[in-house]
This record gives C-alpha cells, structure tokens and sequence, in this order.
C-alpha cells in the first residue's frame, strides 16, 4: 500500500494525538514527513515522539516555507493544529500549494478568511476535513440517532446549557485563547464545537443570532472589583498558589512543550487569569434561529463549580433530554495541575453529590420517559476520537449518522460565533447570511 506523505503544522498539545496516530496505528497508511513549527523546542519533541512510536525522524520546518515543505517533500496532506487565527492563511497556502487539509477547529475566526477558504477550494479542487470530535462521542450520536429516527417529531427548540469549571474554563484565560484576535472568543473556539452538534443534530443551518455577554469573573478589572489582593503576573512562581495558578514546573509535559520553549518565542502558557489583557467574554448567552423553524437557547459560563452540559431537544412528538456532568467539582485540595480537560481524559470522580455520567432520557407525549443507551468505548471523548481518527486516516465508511465533517461545516458552526461576536458589538441580531460568507449567502436562497 502506498502511504500517504502528511505534513503536521503546529507542534503543541494538540498535535500529540495525530503524531501517534501517523506513527501508530495508521503507520501501514499513513507517514509523518514534516513537522511544521516555528518553535525550534516543540518542533524536536514532535520528531522525538515520532521516532519513539517508532516512525523514522520527520524532517523540521518553519511555517514561512509550508510551500517549499509540500513540494520538496511531496506532501499530500497537511494537518494544521496552529493558532486558531493562523488555520485560515494555512489552509489557503496548503491548497495552492497541492495538498489536501485536516484542520482542528474552528476551521477559521472570522468571515473574511473563511470566504477566503471557500474561494481556495474552489479554486484548487482540494479537500479539507474538520476534526468535529464531539459529533463521534457515543452520547451525541446517540442523541442524533433519537432525532433522526423521528423518535420526538419535527425539532422545534433547543435549550443548551454548557458548564467550564474553574479548572479548564479557567485555562482559556491563561493562553492565547484570551485575546480575541487570537481565538474568536469562546464563541468562536470553544462554542464552535457546540454549534456544529446543534446543526448536525437538528440537520439545519442558522440564520440569525442575537448574542448577550462579557467578562465577568476573570480579568484585572474583576479582581479588583471583588477586592482579591495582588497577584503574580503567571503561575509559574516561587510561594504560595491558589487555585487558579498553573505552575508549569509541576506539570512535566507542560514544561518541556512550553516553559523550556520560551526563550524562543515569549510564549507564556500560564499568565494570570486576573491578569490585564484579556479581551474574550466568559458569560454568554444566545438565541439562534434555524432554516427549519426551530429556535436555540444557548449559555456558557467559563467559571462554573463543576463541569458538564445539558441539552433539552423538543418536538412536536416529544422531548429528548442529554444530561453530562464530566467533572462534579473543583476541590481545593486537589493540586495545582489535574486534568484539565475532563471530557477528553477521564477525570476521575469527585466524590460529590454530583457524580461524573451521562443519561439520555427520552419521552413522548402522553407516554412515560425511557433511559436510551450509550454504547461508549475505550479512550478519549468516550471512544469517540479513535472512530474519528478512522475516518480522517483510513477514510469514512457508510455512516447513517453523517459523522465526517468538512469545510462547509466549520463555516456553519463558525458563523453562529461571527455572528455573535458581531452581535455583541452591536447590541443587535445579526443574520448569517449578511457574514460576507458566499456559502452562507447561498443557503438563504
């Protein structure tokens, strides 16, 4: 079998997942030749764990050369994990230069660029792939099972509620997720992902959005207002720490991808998240409204005791109710560094009255509720990412659920947040199709 020649652009913790797939499972198909990244640090322990998967030493390079790399070294595919703002000008560079594209999301933040990667598929034929992991979590497709069989009638609302916990909301206000100009907001980076189950569970587009939220826990401002005594500027410091301080020195794989890094670029994992600077909203609240009629409620709060979510569907036959908590508490006891992440690792249980599960709870009118089952699996987002690592390696077989996800995708689940993000601005709905997006303008037609 000839391999595919993939490129990886963007050497940091995201990257891990798909270094290991290539030189991994996927190594009869799949061969990691480049390791893209302007951070010389990152780019050696790419290579490092490639070679100790047992894959021979991909060659390294800066991003300033994506084009050289896919042509001296043949590429076919790239897989970007960068910066969310640098997806966009990435993607436009790899598919003028004659390969195809996996891309973590969002697929862009914000709708010049992304009516720049539709006129770059266009133009070159080429494909590019979203990695929507959250649609493979057996719970989800669980859920979409229920509304695709028409086990609740025709979609009518939703109500979703999405809880980040002082542990991982927190963490967005450490990195370079904390200025918008990087990230889109939590609107666009994290809330896309959110979106994007919305639209594939309803199987429907949005059409317009009014948005409602700001920073109201995190920030310099906020600390001051609640009176919390001066703060180190990071959390990587000598003394004592609180809750929210990161101390990469006690966080091994943290330090080596990102404090023994810094010298090369001034990147800082670990700021303080009552620090200045920070331009994202962490309350949010939205109402969207879809092709099919159907109506969205929506909320997120970055600075919650516990962490999950829920989402109530109802239609005209019935009521569908998902109910997640994927951590039931933040101890203060518990150290500086645990999992950050719950619903990629398993976090363990907090030992509260709000234990860690999931249910999916289904009734029809004039009929009594049933529990539906969720048929998980082994590893990260319930089995989830292994099934999806399949399909962006091996290919998607005949998938009833309609699971792989491409570009036209990312544009939909990403306009929501443009779209709120402009609403915010603004004070007033903003109809997606007024985006500048053409493929959002098409689908109003």
């Amino acid at each position: 079998m000839t391999r595919t020649r993939y490129a990886i652009v963007g050497a940091g913790g995201r990257s891990q997942m798909y270094v290991d797939a290539i030189a991994g499972a996927y190594s009869d198909r799949a061969e990691l030749v480049a390791v893209v990244e302007p951070n010389p640090v990152r780019a050696a322990l790419a290579v490092a764990r490639a070679v100790e998967r047992g894959a021979p030493a991909p060659s390294t390079w800066h991003p300033a050369r994506l084009e050289e790399v896919i042509r001296d070294e043949r590429i076919d595919r790239v897989v970007i994990t960068a910066r969310d703002d640098q997806h966009a000008p990435l993607i436009v560079r790899a598919l003028d230069a004659g390969a195809d594209v996996v891309v973590e999301k969002p697929l862009t933040i914000d709708a010049e660029s992304a009516a720049e990667i539709e006129a770059a598929v266009e133009r070159t034929g080429r494909r590019v792939v979203l990695t929507f992991n959250y649609r493979y979590s057996p719970r989800n497709s669980a859920l979409r099972r229920v509304i695709q069989d028409g086990l609740i009638g025709d979609v009518t609302s939703i109500d979703f509620q999405w809880m980040l916990d002082t542990k991982h909301g927190a963490d967005y206000f450490r990195r370079w997720h904390r200025e918008k100009l990087n990230s889109g907001g939590l609107l666009v980076h994290k809330s896309s992902h959110h979106f994007d189950l919305v639209n594939w569970w309803i199987h429907s587009t949005p059409r317009r959005v009014y948005a409602s939220g700001g920073l109201r826990f995190y920030g310099a401002e906020n600390a001051a207002a609640r009176g919390l005594a001066p703060r180190h500027d990071r959390g990587t410091h000598d003394g004592a720490h609180d809750g929210f301080d990161l101390d990469l020195r006690q966080h091994p794989q943290l330090k080596e991808l990102y404090l023994d890094a810094e010298g090369h670029d001034g990147y800082l994992r670990d700021r303080d998240v009552f620090g200045e600077g920070i331009t994202i909203e962490d309350n949010l609240a939205l109402v969207v409204d879809y092709a099919n009629g159907a109506t969205l409620s929506y909320s997120l709060n970055a600075h919650a005791p516990w962490e999950g979510y829920r989402v109530a569907i109802n239609g005209t036959e019935g009521r569908v109710e998902l109910d997640v908590v994927e951590r039931g508490a933040v101890l203060e006891g518990e150290g500086l560094h645990p999992v950050l992440d719950p619903s990629a690792v398993d976090a363990g249980s907090s030992g509260s009255l709000r234990p860690e599960g999931e249910r999916l709870l289904l009734q029809r009118h004039w009929e009594a509720p049933v529990e539906v089952e969720i048929l998980g699996g082994d590893g990260g987002h319930g089995g989830g990412d292994a099934i999806l690592l399949s399909d962006v390696f091996v290919g998607p077989g005949d998938d009833p659920l309609a699971r792989p996800a491409d570009w036209r995708d990312g544009v939909q689940s990403i306009a929501v947040g443009i779209a709120g993000n402009r609403s915010l601005a603004t004070g007033l709905p903003v109809d997606v199709a007024e985006l500048g997006i053409p493929l959002l303008a098409r689908a109003v037609r």
